[in-house]
């Protein structure tokens, strides 16, 4: 077996609905996940699972609909609400991604439009 060894990796990111139906909710997930997929040369059969989590104000579609519909359908995928912070940005959807890749590996994280400012201090996710 000449396989380069590996490890489990996470990354992050975050998107901002245009509103709270399911098209918006579905088009921000989906964007946020093919972003991530693509920066970090991801396949399907590499991740482990995903979990999901939508502020207060989200409710009108799983966000791991998305998921479903890029492909994910054999990946473990969950979802969550997000601590309800005052003064919060307000309609946010946050994926936490586990999957495997090489020691060498380097996760590129994915903040998306105005979630950005949830992560200026975290240049690769830019």
């Amino acid at each position: 077996m000449n396989e380069a060894p590996e490890r489990i990796w996470a990354v992050r990111g975050a998107a901002q609905a245009e509103r709270n139906d399911a098209a918006s909710i579905l088009g921000a997930a989906g964007e946020l996940l093919r972003e991530l997929l693509a920066r970090n040369r991801l396949e399907p059969e590499r991740i482990v699972s995903c979990f999901f989590t939508c502020t207060d104000d989200l409710d009108a579609e799983f966000p791991a609909v998305a998921a479903r519909e890029l492909g994910l359908d054999r990946v473990p995928l969950m979802c969550g609400r997000e601590m309800p912070v005052v003064g919060a940005m307000e309609r946010v959807i946050r994926v936490l991604i586990h999957y495997y890749a090489p020691l060498d590996h380097v996760p590129a994280h994915a903040y998306l439009g105005a979630a950005r400012d949830l992560r200026v201090d975290l240049q690769s996710a830019q």
